[in-house]
């Protein structure tokens, strides 16, 4: 299964799977040991060290999904994102970071980095002129997500990575609302690719994991310091997990559809003010998210028009759910302020642009039509108990 011209969806069922040698089964065992041989063995296995049969099998598949030449896998997105960082960064060096990022990655950085002595700067656009600005002689990293959370700006992938070649910077990109289905980063020229595991690769609101795809040099750099912190994933996750990711492309691909019909809907829909979706000619970055993605994702944002009450009207959906995270085969929303961005202060999401009423909406796989009908009741409701105020 090593040919370049597999097709994703074999590579999500096949590559990575542990041959049943006992009982012939269709699926891969689980192995649960957390302890192993140590003589007469030519793999020292051990949980921590991410080489247990289940966790070693996983990253292969992980690895090939991205075109990399190999990945880690963790106990969550922020175990990733946290150790990839770690892992190149120094007392006295330098990153620059896009200011639209991940709310629990942005205060990651501003409540820990300076306790390390990392220096950081945040653009707050996504042109690589913003960043070749921000770039100092100690700068190390350059980090990125694309399409951002939860507004869906899009940075120029190739323009960042050929900038920080020219400058000898390594770059790193969260590419969890994409997926592999939707974007490979590292054919676009970048080195290390993160994932929050927990949303499309898991894609069932069940697994907690988090992943890393790079180069083997920059793995086993990541690896050293992953040991020590100790962020590894138990395998009955990374069992699930392998699991889940067979049906990948065919989940996103279902995501992807939806999601372009429900922003074209809501943004003809009259009691909707804003609707952000990368694959909507009228948003600003529709060319370069055409140009560097493959599909445009299952998430939106949108923003109801003044005069409607984004809270109640979240609690009138029947069949999408209020809920914290996104990426399930579930349609979910929630409200940035409340949960994602939270952790930062009102004057940092009102400079991202993330108002109070901003929804994030994750489109899962039913049919959009009864999507639609549940948007169209709820907003209904909401304005009948405005007007009996």
């Amino acid at each position: 299964m090593n040919s370049k011209n597999t097709g994703f969806n074999t590579i999500c069922t096949h590559v990575g799977e542990i041959e049943d040698k006992q009982f012939k089964g269709a699926i891969s065992p689980i192995y649960l040991s957390t302890s192993y041989a140590f003589e007469d063995v030519d793999i020292k296995r051990y949980p921590r060290y991410f080489n247990t049969p289940n966790q070693e099998a996983l990253c292969k598949k992980i690895a090939r999904l991205e075109k990399g030449e190999a990945s880690l896998i963790f106990g969550s997105g922020m175990a990733a994102i946290s150790t990839a960082l770690l892992a190149f960064l120094r007392k006295g060096d330098h990153i620059v970071l896009q200011r639209t990022l991940y709310g629990g990655t942005a205060n990651l950085v501003n409540e820990e980095f300076s306790k390390y002595g990392i220096e950081y700067s945040f653009v707050d656009s996504q042109d690589a002129r913003g960043f070749e600005d921000k770039i100092k002689e100690n700068t190390k990293v350059i980090y990125i997500e694309t399409p951002s959370n939860p507004l869906l700006t899009i940075t120029d992938i190739s323009a960042i990575s050929a900038l920080a070649k020219k400058k000898g910077i390594i770059t790193m990109i969260d590419n969890t609302f994409a997926s592999p289905v939707n974007q490979n980063p590292i054919e676009l020229g970048i080195d290390i690719v993160i994932h929050s595991a927990t949303k499309y690769l898991g894609g069932h609101s069940d697994i907690l994991a988090g992943a890393v795809v790079s180069s083997e040099k920059n793995m086993d750099q990541i690896f050293h310091l992953a040991k020590n912190l100790g962020g590894s994933l138990s395998d009955f996750t990374v069992w699930m997990l392998e699991r889940s990711i067979k049906t990948l492309g065919l989940r996103v691909k279902q995501q992807n559809k939806n999601a372009k019909k429900m922003a074209k809907w809501l943004q003809k829909h009259t009691d909707i003010k804003a609707v952000y979706y990368p694959g909507l000619k009228s948003h600003p970055d529709y060319e370069l998210a055409k140009k560097q993605m493959k599909g445009f994702g299952g998430m939106l944002s949108f923003e109801l028009k003044e005069g409607l009450d984004a809270s109640k009207f979240q609690k009138e959906l029947k069949l999408i759910k209020s809920s914290m995270s996104l990426a399930g085969v579930e349609s979910t929303i929630l409200s940035p302020t409340l949960t994602s961005h939270a952790l930062l202060t009102e004057e940092e999401r009102k400079h991202q642009g993330i108002s109070d009423g901003l929804l994030r909406f994750s489109v899962g796989i039913e049919e959009s039509e009864d999507l639609m009908e549940d948007i169209e009741q709820a907003l209904q409701k909401i304005k009948i108990l405005e007007l009996e105020h």
